[in-house]
């Protein structure tokens, strides 16, 4: 079972959001919370995923995320917004979050996207998901000629450019042929090397650097954007 905790000020989002995935047998809504008890109830309940507004009156949904992100094992962190231009969505990228979604988003689409942000993933929002990357590139730009560009290894380029497309590490073990453990320090390694703390920093900061040579996979209906991952290696 996945646990998941949701996170909103608004009780009608929260049980609107409960009701869509109580119907799934694989996913378990243990708490419904305001931002205030957000972290409390995680703990409590030892959540593997957390819906989080990015937008709360009582606490500012940013400052949530980092608490979260604090904790010895984090669960995944996926942000909601109502907004597809909301200018926190790359601050909470930047901070760990495994992804976002319009509360809009088609319900059909909710319980897949949990399970993907559980089993390791990220999933964007296509609205807003393109926008965000455009827009961190444009602010931060690609590194100019003559920085050193991190040294990886031929196979570190290969996990990188399938941890970009949005492969979790048993994705990317299946393709390549390697052991799931072989995969890991793989991507450790190339967090370590980007500095990076989570895949779409990674992925972000490889596109900034010029190594993934424009490698963007096509948008699909549940994953929403190629670009998906987060900090659990």
């Amino acid at each position: 079972m996945i646990k998941v905790v949701i996170v909103d000020d608004e009780a009608l989002v929260r049980t609107g959001l409960q009701r869509i995935l109580s119907t799934e047998g694989d996913i378990d809504v243990v708490a419904l919370t305001t931002g205030v008890g957000a972290v409390e109830a995680v703990t409590e309940h030892g959540a593997d995923a957390v819906l989080l507004d990015i937008r709360m009156p009582d606490v500012d949904g940013l400052t949530v995320l980092r608490r979260i992100r604090e904790l010895p094992v984090p669960p995944a962190v996926c942000m909601l917004t109502t907004f597809d231009t909301d200018d926190h969505l790359t601050s909470a990228l930047q901070a760990g979050a495994a992804g976002f979604l319009l509360k809009d988003t088609d319900p059909e689409h909710l319980a897949p996207m949990v399970r993907f942000i559980a089993s390791g993933g990220i999933a964007l929002s296509p609205r807003p998901g393109n926008t965000v990357i455009d827009g961190h590139l444009a602010l931060h730009g690609r590194l100019p000629a003559g920085v050193p560009r991190p040294q990886l290894t031929e196979r570190e380029h290969e996990v990188l450019g399938l941890l970009a497309e949005g492969l979790t590490n048993t994705d990317i073990a299946g393709r390549t042929y390697l052991g799931l453990g072989t995969v890991k320090e793989h991507v450790s390694a190339i967090l370590a090397k980007l500095r990076a703390t989570n895949r779409v920093q990674a992925a972000l900061a490889a596109e900034r650097s010029g190594l993934l040579a424009n490698q963007v996979a096509e948008p699909g209906p549940e994953r929403a954007t190629g670009r998906r991952g987060d900090a659990r290696t």
